[in-house]
């Protein structure tokens, strides 16, 4: 079964958040594109020219002469590539969730006709696309794989709130389950991708190389985090001691804090899911994820110490939160860490309160159960401490002393991102 050719191509593009938006935009442009996605209201504001993620502008939505949106089903029958940019999410028990994939792969399988691609850039465990999804297709759809219909990886990298690195100026890694497969998936993604790709040798290569870029950075990060908690034992600014490090032209400079989002803090749950149903269990990677999800309650701890060697009450101390997203300049608050802060604190007996320039407040309220404001609060010198969560540009701009307006007499400043001079706080990761 012949498989589409470039000037064949009609994509489907199924979610249309952080990934699959401006994926839709760049095809859109050269291929006649769908933009799927089942929530009714996020497909109305596409329309309307507005994406609320911040990830593609009006112009941008503009742009793509060639792309439509829609939350019906049917319209999923005119197409003859579909990729899929659901989220891959964890559950309570940090498994993976595959709910969506497989949600997205039942829909296929009542769309697709022989012939058609299946790409899919979620990030997954390494077999994962061949073992879960595509004999869902296959099971709906009565085709078989790789007779009757075809299937791709190509691994998202999106960086939400990076405007220096859009989807384009990313190399995209690709790959297809039989080499010609391979090569049109390669060269579909070549035509939109500035930066260009690499073809990797296998699918299940490819889901590998995705689940170890943000493994990688969480054992990273979490070697920093470890080395912050040793030195604020020993009375050490963890922050000087990076800075002076960092002197040397191969020390990897990285900073201590909070890890969420939804790549580094749950990526690598996949490999060590997949890991152990192998009879294998990860050391450095279980380890690495236990000190940045404790990062939090580490926090708590420290804010805690400090207040009592300041003489501040603990129990009904008011507390101003400044930041929820999970990355600063980004409205994003997917697997934020903030929420775990804002527990550690709250189990002191300690009263929150929590303000953020990005996030939506009914995003938040609803996902969290949390209300925030928008703005800094009016200074009324009533916090006994605040803490810098993210580091938006418009509240690091205001500067610390902004911050300080709003504390007691003997509050504190904990400057969890390290974002102002060591003397114009009180403490730091």
């Amino acid at each position: 079964m012949q498989h589409p050719t470039l000037e064949s191509t009609r994509v489907a593009i199924i979610g249309l958040g952080y990934v699959g938006l401006p994926l839709a935009v760049a095809l859109g442009k050269r291929y006649p594109t769908l933009g799927f996605d089942l929530n009714e209201a996020r497909v109305a504001q596409l329309k309307a020219g507005k994406d609320t993620t911040g990830e593609v502008d009006q112009e941008a939505l503009t742009s793509a002469p060639l792309l439509s949106y829609s939350c019906d089903e049917a319209a999923l029958k005119e197409c003859n590539v579909y990729i899929v940019a659901v989220p891959t999410p964890i559950d309570s028990s940090r498994r993976p969730n595959l709910a969506p994939l497989v949600s997205a792969s039942q829909m296929i399988g009542r769309a697709i006709s022989p012939g058609d691609v299946v790409i899919y850039e979620s990030t997954v465990y390494p077999g994962a696309t061949e073992e879960d999804c595509l004999p869902v297709v296959e099971a709906v759809s009565g085709l078989t794989f790789n007779t009757d219909f075809y299937a791709g990886y190509s691994p998202e990298r999106i960086n939400p709130g990076d405007k220096t690195r859009p989807l384009t100026k990313i190399l995209k890694v690709t790959s297809g389950s039989t080499p010609e497969v391979a090569d049109y998936v390669d060269a579909l993604y070549d035509s939109v991708i500035e930066a260009g790709t690499f073809k990797a040798s296998s699918i299940r290569v490819a889901e590998a190389a995705k689940v170890i870029e943000n493994t990688q950075r969480d054992v990273n990060i979490a070697l920093i985090n470890e080395l912050s908690i040793i030195f604020s034992h020993l009375g050490i600014d963890t922050n000087e001691v990076i800075n002076a490090a960092a002197t040397k032209w191969n020390f990897i400079r990285l900073q201590p804090g909070l890890v969420g989002g939804h790549c580094i803090g749950v990526d690598p749950y996949y490999l060590l899911h997949k890991a152990s149903s192998k009879g294998y269990i990860p050391d450095i990677i279980r380890t690495a994820r236990q000190i940045n999800d404790g990062m939090a309650r580490n926090a708590a701890s420290r804010l805690v110490k400090a207040m009592i060697d300041n003489d501040l009450h603990i129990k009904g101390a008011k507390i101003l939160v400044a930041g929820f997203t999970f990355k600063e300049n980004c409205p994003d608050i997917r697997n934020t860490k903030v929420i775990d802060l804002i527990e550690e604190l709250q189990s002191y007996g300690m009263e929150v309160q929590t303000f953020d320039t990005w996030a939506d407040p009914a995003e938040v309220a609803a996902e969290y159960g949390v209300q925030i404001s928008t703005s800094l609060p009016a200074a009324e010198k009533r916090f006994d401490a605040v803490i810098v969560t993210v580091a938006h540009d418009d509240v690091v701009s205001q500067g610390a002393a902004a911050l300080r307006t709003q504390l007691k007499d003997g509050g504190l400043i904990f400057d969890l991102k390290a974002v102002f001079p060591a003397h114009e706080t009180d403490l730091r990761l």
